[in-house]
């Protein structure tokens, strides 16, 4: 009876031990399985979290772009403002120009239109027709030129006596304005001046016939010194090339040239503008 009992207690504790191995493998099972699931969420978790930290720097990078943006679009619109305001200047200044252009053009036409009459009235009331007399009118000056033929002899700066009939006519314009000066310049050709005890070149000749029609002016005609003006070129400014007689005839000249004020200048102008119009 005893061995019965004893038999039939190590069944029972063999099934028992048994059952409990295969609890304990279920259960290991089960953990593996918690486990691998864990390392799995715990794996895709550390890869949300880097995809956070990325997005999230990829948030502040566009944030950082569009301030820049927005600051670049205020400085755009600063800028255009600023060039559609310099702009608007610029033609304003433009617009000034090309009024003080037009102007300009218009006064200039007006004065070349009466400066053939001045010259004109000029030519009469000294009553100058000899070709080598020539007056003209040149951006507000009356240019007198006078071939030297008709003043001196070759060589010299002492004033014909037929020179001082011409001198006479010029010092008739000159006595005329009163207020304007007047200098008188002398040219040579480029034949070199051998020179003298007084002279020098021919730009110490240039300036002596220019003193010596200076003194005819005021000494003989009643000009006032105080318009006049001596003054010498020599051979530096000539009106062609000296190379031929008739070349150096025409650069060897007395200039008289007459500077009137600017505005009594166009009060002239003015003048003979009225007298075209009648």
């Amino acid at each position: 009876m005893k061995k019965s009992i004893i038999a039939l207690s190590l069944v029972a504790l063999t099934l028992t031990s048994c059952g409990s191995k295969k609890k304990i493998a279920a259960l290991e099972a089960q953990n593996k399985e918690c486990q691998d699931l864990l390392n799995s969420t715990t794996m895709k978790l550390n890869l949300c979290l880097s995809e956070k930290d990325a997005l999230s720097k990829q948030n502040d990078y566009l944030k950082q772009n569009t301030s820049d943006l927005i600051n670049s679009q205020k400085e755009m619109t600063m800028l255009t403002s600023k060039g559609a305001q310099n702009l608007e200047k610029s033609l304003e200044s433009l617009k000034e120009k090309d009024l003080k252009i037009s102007r300009l053009q218009d006064a200039l036409t007006r004065k070349d239109s009466v400066t053939l009459a001045l010259v004109t009235s000029l030519k009469s009331s000294v009553g100058i027709s000899d070709p080598d007399i020539e007056i003209n009118v040149e951006k507000g000056v009356v240019f007198i030129s006078i071939a030297d033929k008709l003043l001196f002899k070759s060589g010299s700066y002492i004033v014909s006596d037929k020179a001082k009939g011409v001198l006479a006519k010029v010092a008739k314009v000159i006595n005329s304005r009163p207020t304007f000066e007047c200098m008188v310049e002398g040219h040579t050709d480029n034949v070199p001046f051998t020179g003298n005890a007084v002279l020098l070149d021919n730009w110490d000749l240039s300036v002596k016939r220019s003193t010596s029609i200076v003194r005819v002016l005021v000494n003989d005609l009643g000009v006032k010194p105080s318009q006049l003006i001596a003054a010498g070129r020599g051979e530096y400014i000539p009106l062609v090339d000296n190379n031929t007689v008739e070349n150096r005839a025409k650069n060897r000249r007395t200039r008289i040239v007459v500077l009137p004020k600017i505005d009594e200048f166009y009060d002239m102008i003015e003048k003979e503008m009225k007298n075209q119009t009648k």
